[in-house]
């Protein structure tokens, strides 16, 4: 069977995928996670060292610090989804040649309760 994983082993999932699953079971909570919980946070049968790994990654990248006041070897992540999100926004915008056309496009995607979060923020951003 073309494509099958062998009996046992889970399907491959490429580094920013579990980046984002890493990260999903950090902002799931509220206090610093070891890689053990982070591990039987996330769906599939990912190696312990392969999360620990994927934490490191996180921590070298700025995304996640190690929790120094409590225990050994937790983690927690410098920003919520949000703000990674609003972060993510901001770097693709940068990246363009033209932003405010992009920013045109993206608008006109947003739903009805989108748009109205989006003018009341402007609102209280200006006043």
């Amino acid at each position: 069977m073309a494509g099958a994983t062998p009996r046992g082993r889970a399907e491959r999932r490429n580094p920013g995928e579990l980046e984002s699953a890493v990260l999903a079971t950090l902002w799931a909570t509220d206090r610093p996670l070891t890689p053990a919980e982070v591990q039987s946070g996330i769906e599939g049968d990912l190696a312990y060292n392969t999360v620990h790994t994927i934490l490191r990654r996180l921590h070298d990248k700025g995304l996640v610090l190690r929790d120094a006041d409590g225990r050994r070897g937790a983690y927690r992540p410098v920003k919520n989804e949000a703000q990674m999100t609003a972060d993510a926004m901001h770097l693709a915008l940068a990246r363009n040649p033209d932003p405010i056309t992009a920013l045109q496009q993206f608008v006109t995607g947003l739903t009805p309760e989108e748009r109205t979060a989006l003018r009341k923020a402007l609102r209280e951003r200006e006043g």
